[in-house]
C-alpha cells in the first residue's frame, strides 16, 4: 500500500530515530520502580479487597512497605518474606494482617530464588484466568470475525447499570466497541476504588466489579447478535498498570494506554508515566488487548493544520515503546483524529491526506481515527455533516477503530437517540462505500500526496531533533500539544523510587519471559 508514494526511506529513518528515542527512555525506566507497579504486582499475586476504611489492601501493603521497609527491593520480596516467617499462605497472612496479627516488614529477607517459589503458585492462579480469557475471546472472534472497520461507541452516565442499558442499545443498533468513560480525575486518583459504583461525573467510576458487569452484559449481546462486542476502558493515570491488570482478570479487549497523554494533559509526573506505561503494556501485551494512544488529543490544544506532524511523530515513538513492552503490530491502535477547521479551504483533501499516510506508514495497527470536536458547535446540523465527512474519510482510508461523533457533541452528554443516529450515518457510509478504497487512486503531483509527504517530512526532522535532545527534555521544551511538562514536576513523583540492586519482581519477569518465547 503506497497510494501517496511516501518516502520508504525516510519512513524507515523516523523508525530508527524514534527506537533511538524510545531505548534512551527504556534505559530509565529499567532502573526504576513506582508504587502503582508495586500495587499491581500484588494484584497479579491475587491480592484484592479493601479495608474496614474501603482502602484498598494493595494500597496498605505498599505503603506499610514505602514506611516501614525497602519498596526498592520489590514489595514480591517483603511479601515471600513474610509468608516465610510466619509460616502461613498469602490469603491467611493478609486476613491475619488485617486484623493486626501479623507484621509485613521486619522478617528476614529470602533469597530470590526463594521468592520465586514461595510467590509462584499464587502468580500462577491469575495467568491462567488471563490466557483463560485470552483463549475465549479467540474463540469469539473465530466464531464472529470481526469487520474491517469496527464501529466504537462512547457510555458515560455515571451508573454502570445505566451505562449497561446504553451499552446493550448501541451494540443493538450496529456498535462493534463500546467505550465506557472513566469519571472525571479518576486518573488522578493513586488508587483504584472497589465495587460497584452507581455515581460518577461525566463518566463511571473504572472498577473490576464494574468491568466484570459490563463484560457480562456485552457477551450477552455478541451472542444475541452473533458480533463479539469489544470492550474498552481507560488505563491511563496513576493506577496505569493496576487498571491493565484488572483488565486483563476481567477480558476487557481494548485499552487506553498512551506512553505520554498523561504527561501532557493531566500532569502526571513523566518519570511516573513512562515507567508505569511500560509494566502496563507488558500486561497488556500477555493478555492480546489492544492499546489506543492519544495523539488525537494533541490536536485540541494545537492547531490540527501546522501541527500534523507532532502526531506522526508522536504515533512513532509510542510504537517503538510498545515494542520495547512486547507488544506487536496487531495490538497498537495507534491514535490520530479528523480536526482540522472545516473553514480551511481542501481541509477535507487534507484530512484524507493525513489518514491515509497513516494508514500507509502503520499498515498492521489497529488504528483509532477519532472525530471532529474541536471545531463542532451548537448547530446540530453541521455537526450531522462534519461527522459524515469524518466517516467517509474513514472508508476511504480504511481506518481500523471508528469512533463515532455526535451530533450533539458541544451540547449535552449523547441520547440515545444521538447514538443511534451516529450508528446509522456510518453504517451507511460504510455499506454505500465498501470498495472505495480499492477504486480510488491519488496524483502523485497533487495536494493529497504532496500534503502526506510535507507532514512526514516534518515529522522525520522533529524526530531527529527529539533524538538530539532526549524525549524528556522535548517534554519540558512543550514539543507536544504546545503544553510544557517538568521532568520533576506534576502529580506522582513521590511514587518513583530506584531499583535496588537485589531489586525482585517475578510477575515482570514472567511476563517477559513469556514474551521473549513468542
Amino acid at each position: 500500500m503506497n497510494k501517496l508514494n511516501l518516502d520508504q526511506n525516510m519512513i524507515q529513518d523516523s523508525r530508527r530515530l524514534a527506537k533511538q528515542i524510545a531505548i534512551d527512555v527504556q534505559k530509565f525506566i529499567d532502573q526504576h520502580t513506582t508504587v502503582t507497579v508495586e500495587r499491581t504486582v500484588c494484584r497479579l499475586l491475587g491480592i484484592d479487597g479493601v479495608d474496614s476504611f474501603d482502602v484498598p489492601i494493595p494500597n496498605l501493603l505498599v505503603d506499610d512497605v514505602q514506611n516501614n521497609g525497602d519498596l526498592s527491593r520489590g514489595i514480591a520480596l517483603t511479601i515471600a518474606s513474610a509468608l516465610q516467617a510466619t509460616g502461613k499462605n498469602l490469603p491467611d497472612f493478609i486476613s491475619a494482617y488485617l486484623l493486626g496479627t501479623v507484621k509485613l516488614c521486619g522478617h528476614p529477607y529470602v533469597s530470590c530464588d526463594q521468592v520465586r517459589q514461595i510467590l509462584d503458585p499464587y502468580m500462577q492462579v491469575t495467568f491462567a484466568k488471563i490466557k483463560e480469557n485470552r483463549d475465549t475471546r479467540d474463540a469469539f472472534l473465530l466464531a464472529y470475525p470481526q469487520p474491517k472497520t469496527e464501529i466504537y461507541v462512547i457510555v458515560a452516565t455515571g451508573n454502570i447499570y445505566e451505562d449497561i442499558v446504553q451499552a446493550k442499545a448501541a451494540a443493538t443498533a450496529g456498535a462493534d466497541i463500546i467505550a465506557v468513560i472513566r469519571s472525571t480525575a479518576q486518573s488522578l486518583l493513586d488508587y483504584v476504588p472497589y465495587g460497584i459504583t452507581t455515581e460518577g461525573f461525566g463518566g463511571t467510576y473504572a472498577t473490576q466489579a464494574n468491568f466484570k458487569l459490563m463484560r457480562a452484559a456485552l457477551d450477552e449481546v455478541s451472542k444475541t447478535e452473533k458480533r463479539y462486542i469489544k470492550l474498552v476502558n481507560y488505563a491511563s493515570g496513576l493506577c496505569m498498570p493496576e487498571i491493565a491488570a484488572m483488565a486483563a482478570i476481567e477480558r476487557l479487549d481494548v485499552l487506553l494506554n498512551d506512553s505520554m497523554y498523561g504527561i501532557i494533559f493531566r500532569d502526571i509526573n513523566m518519570q511516573r508515566t513512562f515507567v508505569d506505561q511500560y509494566f502496563s503494556r507488558r500486561i497488556n501485551a500477555y493478555s492480546g488487548v489492544v492499546i489506543n494512544t492519544g495523539e488525537d488529543n494533541y490536536l485540541t490544544t494545537s492547531d490540527a493544520f501546522t501541527q500534523a506532524h507532532t502526531v506522526l511523530a508522536s504515533q512513532f515513538i509510542n510504537e517503538q515503546f510498545a515494542y520495547c513492552a512486547g507488544l506487536p503490530s496487531k495490538l497498537m491502535g495507534l491514535g490520530h483524529a479528523f480536526e482540522i477547521d472545516p473553514e480551511i479551504e481542501n481541509s477535507f483533501l487534507y484530512e484524507i491526506a493525513q489518514a491515509q499516510m497513516c494508514r500507509e506508514i502503520f499498515p498492521q495497527a489497529p488504528l483509532k481515527y477519532m472525530p471532529p470536536t474541536k471545531h463542532i458547535t451548537g448547530n446540530i446540523f453541521r455537526a450531522y455533516e462534519q461527522n459524515a465527512l469524518f466517516n467517509i474519510a474513514t472508508t476511504m482510508t480504511d481506518q481500523s477503530i471508528h469512533l463515532l461523533g455526535m451530533m450533539t457533541e458541544a451540547i449535552h452528554t449523547p441520547f440515545l437517540s444521538d447514538r443511534y443516529l451516529a450508528i446509522q450515518n456510518a453504517k451507511m457510509i460504510k455499506k454505500s462505500m465498501k470498495s472505495f478504497s480499492d477504486e480510488v487512486s491519488y496524483r502523485p503531483d497533487g495536494l493529497i500526496c504532496n500534503r502526506a509527504k510535507d507532514v512526514l517530512r516534518q515529522a522525520h526532522e522533529l524526530l531527529e531533533e527529539i533524538a538530539q535532545m532526549s524525549l524528556f527534555k522535548a517534554l519540558e521544551q512543550g514539543v507536544f500539544a504546545d503544553i510544557k511538562r517538568s521532568f520533576t514536576g506534576g502529580k506522582g513523583l513521590t511514587g518513583v523510587l530506584e531499583k535496588h540492586p537485589d531489586y525482585q519482581n517475578p510477575v515482570l519477569d514472567y511476563i517477559e519471559g513469556v514474551s521473549h518465547e513468542n
